[in-house]
C-alpha cells in the first residue's frame, strides 16, 4: 500500500522477493502441468498441433512461446501456434473489447481448422476471459484436447478444459498488473510444456537441442558446438560433417558416432522416429 513512498532499493527488493514465490506456486500444480504436457505429446505423435490462445499479456506469452519453438526445435509454424485476441496488431497495441468476445475466440479457432488431433491451451491470468472460454468451448466441440492456464483457483476457464492448470500467484505488487507474477508464472509453465513435449518426441539428445534450426550465424555456430559436445569430436570434424549432413545436426551426430554416410544416418533416424539415442542403441 506504500509503494509510492519506497526508496528504489526497497521497491526492487520487494519485487524480487515476491517473484521468488512463483516457482513454489507452480510446484503445487505440477500434476496438472504433467497431464497437459501428455496431451500435447499425444497430439504431436498423431500429427496434431499445439495451439495457445489468450488476450493481452496472456496471448502475447503464448505467441512468444510458439514463435520460439521454430528455431529451437525446427518445427513448422503450424505445429505450435499462438493466437491472441485482436490478431497480430494486439501484440503491440491494446485492442479494446477483443478479449470480451466468446464468439471471436471460437471464430479464431475455426479458422485454424481444429481437429481431434490438436491440443488447445487457453491462457488467462484472471481465469475468466470470454475470448478464451469461447475458444475452449469450440475446441472441445471439435474433439480437441483442451487445457486451461489460470493464475488463481476455482477459475471459470477451468470448467471448460479437460485439464485445468491453476497457479495461485496471489496479489501483485502493483495491484491488478498481471504482467508481473502472473505473467512470470505463465511464461514458466509454457516453457515447461513446450520444452518437455519436444524432449518427449525426440527433439533433444542429452540436454542438447539437436533439432536446432541453423538459420543465422549464431545458430550455425551453436549447431557446430552441439555436434562437438555430443560426439567429443574436434571443431574441424564437426564443421565437415555439418556440411556433409546438409546442416542437419542430428544426422551429423549419427554420421560421426556410427561412422556412416548421410543417407544411412537419415534412414536410421527415421527408423528410430527421430530419437538420436534410440538410433545409437539400435546399432
Amino acid at each position: 500500500m506504500n509503494l509510492d513512498t519506497m526508496s528504489l532499493h526497497e521497491l526492487l527488493t520487494m519485487m524480487n522477493h515476491e517473484d521468488q514465490t512463483v516457482p513454489y506456486a507452480i510446484e503445487q500444480a505440477l500434476p496438472s502441468i504433467e497431464q497437459a504436457t501428455q496431451h500435447v505429446v499425444s497430439s504431436f505423435k498423431t500429427g496434431g498441433r499445439l495451439i495457445y490462445m489468450g488476450a493481452g499479456t496472456s496471448g502475447r506469452l503464448g505467441v512468444l512461446d510458439a514463435s520460439e519453438c521454430l528455431p529451437t526445435f525446427s518445427v513448422s509454424p503450424e505445429m505450435v501456434k499462438g493466437l491472441i485476441a485482436g490478431g497480430e496488431k494486439a501484440l503491440t497495441t491494446a485492442i479494446e473489447g477483443a478479449e470480451d468476445s466468446k464468439e471471436l475466440g471460437g471464430e479464431d479457432l475455426k479458422q485454424q481448422l481444429i481437429s481431434s488431433k490438436d491440443t488447445v491451451i487457453g491462457i488467462a491470468a484472471s481465469g475468466c476471459t470470454p475470448y478464451v472460454i469461447g475458444g475452449l468451448t469450440y475446441a472441445k466441440n471439435q474433439g480437441a484436447k483442451t487445457v486451461s492456464l489460470a493464475c488463481n483457483t476455482d477459475a471459470a476457464i477451468s470448467r471448460y478444459a479437460d485439464t485445468a492448470i491453476e497457479i495461485e500467484t496471489g496479489p501483485e505488487v502493483l495491484t491488478g498488473s498481471t504482467r508481473l507474477k502472473a505473467g512470470t508464472a505463465q511464461k514458466m509453465v509454457l516453457n515447461m510444456i513446450s520444452t518437455a513435449s519436444m524432449v518427449q518426441i525426440g527433439k533433444v539428445y542429452g540436454n542438447l537441442m539437436v533439432d536446432v534450426q541453423p538459420s543465422n550465424s549464431k545458430l550455425i555456430d551453436r549447431a557446430k558446438r552441439i555436434i562437438e559436445e555430443a560426439t567429443g569430436t574436434d571443431r574441424n570434424t564437426a564443421e565437415e560433417k555439418f556440411v556433409q549432413a546438409n546442416h542437419n545436426v542430428k544426422a551429423a551426430i549419427v554420421m560421426i558416432l556410427l561412422n556412416c554416410t548421410y543417407d544411412e544416418a537419415i534412414v536410421r533416424l527415421n527408423a528410430a522416429h527421430g530419437f538420436v539415442r534410440k538410433t545409437l542403441k539400435e546399432e
